[in-house]
């Protein structure tokens, strides 16, 4: 794992944050050049969400009760963004899943990937999230939950 960073606060998204979506909005992201991975070879992923939320974090809490061990669970703020090949946008955006391979998962199926991680009945749901018809539900489900999270319980701000 790369070394620790404080959490910044107050960190202002650009207004048109949620406009900010890679081309391929659902399901992976495209990878030219997999970035050298700092996912330990006993790793088996990295879930990576917004520590300024806490929406976020309360569900990134629980979901770290849930995965296994080698699956680390850090908020983009202690991270080096530039490692796994993600911009503040993209962790503004969404949440990421970072497998050992190097593979980045954005939302939905970053949350499908973590859930397929999971022990039954979680990983049942995991497949779902990642496969039609259910994806496209949850990809405009994600959408909606990203982009109000600020509304939701353990609210966030981003103002």
């Amino acid at each position: 794992m790369p070394a620790r960073r404080r959490p910044t606060t107050g960190v202002s998204p650009p207004s048109d944050v949620a406009d900010l979506r890679p081309a391929r909005y659902f399901g992976q992201m495209p990878i030219d050049e997999r970035p050298q991975s700092s996912l330990s070879d006993t790793s088996d992923g990295l879930l990576i969400y917004d520590g300024d939320c806490g929406f976020c974090t309360t569900t990134a809490n629980y979901a770290r009760r849930l995965l296994p061990d080698d699956v680390a669970v850090e908020p983009w703020q202690s991270l080096d963004l530039e490692l796994y090949d993600l911009t503040m946008a993209d962790v503004l955006s969404a949440a990421y899943f970072v497998d050992q391979e190097g593979t980045k998962h954005r939302g939905h199926m970053a949350v499908g990937v973590a859930l397929g991680r999971m022990p039954v009945p979680f990983h049942p749901a995991g497949w779902l999230i990642r496969n039609p018809p259910v994806s496209w539900l949850a990809a405009v489900i994600y959408d909606l939950v990203a982009r109000y999270r600020f509304k939701l319980p353990g609210t966030c701000s981003l103002d």
